[in-house]
C-alpha cells in the first residue's frame, strides 16, 4: 500500500474501502480488497462492517452476494435516480414471475423441474423472463437424470428488492391453516 495510507483500525479503513468499491468495475471479494490494501481479509471484513453501518440512512449501500461486495444505490432512492437519469419506471414483475423468483431465492440452486413441481405449471416462459431481466442466472447443472440447469438469484435480484444480502430475506413461514383459504 502507498506510504501515505496505512490504516490502523477498521475506522481508518472506511475511506480506502469506499474508494476501492467506488472505482471497482463490478462486485469484488474481500480477498481482492485485502490484496489491494496489503492487509488481512479479517481486517477488511472489520472495515466493511464499519462502512456498512455508516452507509445506513445514506444514498449508498454495501451489498453482498455470493461472497462478493459492491457499492449500490440505496433502494429508496430508485425513483429519484430514475427521474434524474430519464429512465422508465422499473418494470413490474408478474405474479408468476414473483412466485418463481421466490422459489429460486429460497431453494437456490433450483431446477426448472423443481419450479414446475412447486408451482404446478410449466415455468419455461417465466424463467426466460427472469433470466432476461438478470434476476436469476444459470449456475451449473444438477447431477440427476437429464442434468437439469441449476438457477440462483443474482446481485441484480438483491438490488431490485433492496436487499444487502440473501440473509435479509424474510423467514419462510409454513402455511399453518390450509383449510381456511377463501373463508
Amino acid at each position: 500500500m502507498s506510504e501515505n495510507i496505512h490504516p490502523q483500525s477498521p475506522q481508518d479503513l472506511k475511506a480506502p474501502l469506499e474508494a476501492l468499491l467506488f472505482v471497482a468495475p463490478g462486485p469484488v471479494t474481500a480477498a481482492q480488497l485485502a490484496a489491494a490494501l496489503e492487509i488481512t481479509t479479517a481486517e477488511v471484513e472489520a472495515g466493511l462492517a464499519q462502512l456498512g453501518e455508516e452507509l445506513q440512512g445514506r444514498g449508498l449501500r454495501l451489498q453482498r452476494h455470493a461472497g462478493q461486495l459492491q457499492l449500490t444505490t440505496a433502494p429508496e432512492m430508485a425513483p429519484l435516480v430514475e427521474r434524474f437519469l430519464g429512465l422508465e419506471a422499473t418494470s413490474h414483475l408478474s405474479r408468476a414471475a414473483l412466485e418463481a423468483l421466490a422459489i429460486v431465492a429460497y431453494q437456490q440452486p433450483a431446477t426448472r423441474p423443481q419450479l414446475d413441481a412447486i408451482r404446478g405449471v410449466n415455468s419455461d416462459g417465466v424463467l426466460k423472463s427472469l433470466l432476461s431481466k438478470g434476476l436469476v442466472q444459470d449456475v451449473g447443472r444438477a447431477e440427476g437424470p437429464g442434468r437439469p440447469i441449476l438457477y440462483a438469484t443474482t446481485s441484480d435480484f438483491l438490488q431490485h428488492f433492496g436487499l444487502n444480502s440473501l440473509e435479509e430475506l424474510p423467514p419462510l413461514e409454513e402455511e399453518q391453516d390450509r383449510g381456511g383459504v377463501g373463508e
